[in-house]
C-alpha cells in the first residue's frame, strides 16, 4: 500500500480518536453509510433506463470503435 495513503489513514484515526463533537461524528457516520449504499439506487429512472439501453446495445454488438467516436466528438474532447 502507498505509504502516503497509509500516513493519511493514521492521521485520520488519530484525529477521530480525539474527536468530542457528536454532531460531527454523526455526520461522519452518515457519510460512511452513504458510501456503502449502491449508487444505482440514487440515480434517476431516466439514467437507469439509459444505462440499461447501453448494456443491451453492447450485448447486441451495436458498438462503435473508439477511433470513430474520436472523429465525431474530437472537437469537444
Amino acid at each position: 500500500m502507498d505509504l502516503e495513503l497509509q500516513n493519511k489513514k493514521i492521521e485520520l484515526i488519530q484525529w477521530l480518536s480525539t474527536l468530542e463533537d457528536n454532531s460531527l461524528i454523526d455526520k461522519l457516520m452518515k457519510f460512511r453509510e452513504e458510501e456503502k449504499s449502491d449508487w444505482w439506487n440514487s440515480i434517476s429512472e431516466a439514467e437507469r433506463s439509459s444505462i440499461q439501453r447501453g448494456i443491451e446495445d453492447a450485448e447486441d454488438g451495436k458498438l462503435k470503435p473508439h477511433s470513430e467516436a474520436q472523429k465525431i466528438y474530437g472537437k469537444w474532447l
